[in-house]
């Protein structure tokens, strides 16, 4: 883990209040004791640098307390002993601090690199062109030092067109990163075999369901899990959007400069509280023209509240960020730095986004 300051800083650090306070000591009468302001040095490099440059702060200021110590006749007195006493003692927490500061960023920086390789295995990169689409995606764990949590998103380029899957697992840490693992890999899969978004959707919801009855073994709530998610089909041709919705909030049409939530037909309840049957799911269908964007969102972005607990209101906020229909990207930034504005930059909640615009074949 590297220092927090640089060598200069730290070496400037470590010597000027040492010097300063030696020559103000050697200037000032005998009578006037100095040394022990020489604890200063290590009490400051300690607060900028690692627990070396506070170690050697600490010696270079024992050294220069018992010259001034002697300077000022204390050799054979009380004082002298109890100067270097407390400086020993404070040095020796400082650098103990020190220590301890420098395991907590090594370790912090560890689970990170853990977060992010775990974010790369459960949600892989989508790339920024599938056929005649061009995707951009986006993440924002709540917890600092998570990458990923309990949202999801997948896309699969199949017989039937480009499918996409986002969703929101129920509750979060492992157990919502287990659910959220486990519909991926099912979505995967089963985007492939079946010819209907409906069949697709009554798939992934026998696919929930073992997956509860294997984890109600060792979970005694597994029956309460569930997961929103709503499918996404544009076939090969790219002239219409179909949807099935599984109790997820419905996406935004960007159109013209223009917002436009696609609220469909009734959705149907989330995956693991739904049917069997695909004739319960409900299929939506939109027309694409060339350059739409689609937003898909998770209920983190549209609960988000700011420091009055007022929520983040897409129709309203959408016009601080229509106008980059034209980069999926830099449409995504627009909407994070929004939703960091909106929030104060604390987030209740994951957040996940995908954004697709239809455009002619290259």
């Amino acid at each position: 883990m590297s220092s927090p300051v640089r060598h200069g800083p730290a070496t400037a650090a470590s010597v000027a209040p040492v010097v300063g306070i030696s020559v103000i000591a050697l200037v000032v009468p005998t009578s006037v004791h100095l040394g022990s302001l020489l604890i200063a040095a290590p009490i400051l490099v300690a607060a900028l640098s690692t627990a070396r440059w506070t170690g050697g702060a600490a010696a270079l200021s024992l050294l220069a307390a018992m010259i001034c110590d002697i300077r000022d006749g204390l050799l054979h007195s009380a004082v002298m002993p109890v100067h270097a006493a407390a400086l020993l003692a404070v040095s020796v927490f400082l650098v103990a601090t020190c220590r301890a500061r420098e395991r907590v960023r090594k370790e912090a920086g560890q689970l990170r690199a853990i977060s992010e390789a775990t974010q790369h295995v459960v949600l892989r990169p989508l790339p920024r062109r599938i056929a005649n689409l061009r995707v951009a995606t986006a993440y924002r764990a709540a917890e600092s030092l998570a990458r990923v949590g309990g949202d999801l998103y997948a896309a699969a380029r199949t017989p039937y067109g480009t499918r996409l899957i986002i969703g929101d697992v129920k509750g979060k840490g492992l157990r919502a990163l287990d659910d959220a693992a486990a519909l991926l890999g099912a979505f995967r899969e089963a985007a492939h075999q079946h010819a209907a978004l409906p069949d697709l959707a009554a798939a992934l919801e026998r696919s929930v369901r073992r997956h509860v009855a294997e984890a109600s073994h060792t979970d005694a709530d597994a029956a309460e899990r569930f997961v929103t998610a709503l499918l996404v089909e544009f076939p090969g041709d790219g002239a219409v959007m179909r949807t099935v919705s599984c109790g997820h909030p419905p996406p935004l049409l960007l159109r013209d400069h223009r917002i436009t939530t696609l609220s469909g037909r009734a959705p149907a309840p989330p995956l693991g509280l739904a049917s069997l049957d695909p004739a319960a799911y409900r299929q939506n269908t939109v027309a694409c023209a060339p350059y739409d964007v689609f937003l898909l969102y998770t209920d983190g972005l549209a609960e988000a509240r700011d420091a009055s607990g007022g929520f983040y209101a897409l129709a309203d906020r959408g016009t601080h960020w229509h106008s980059e229909q034209g980069d999926p990207e830099a449409l995504l930034r627009r909407v994070l730095d929004d939703l960091v504005r909106h929030t104060g930059g604390r987030l209740d909640d994951d957040v996940a986004l995908v954004a697709v615009q239809c455009a002619p074949t290259a």
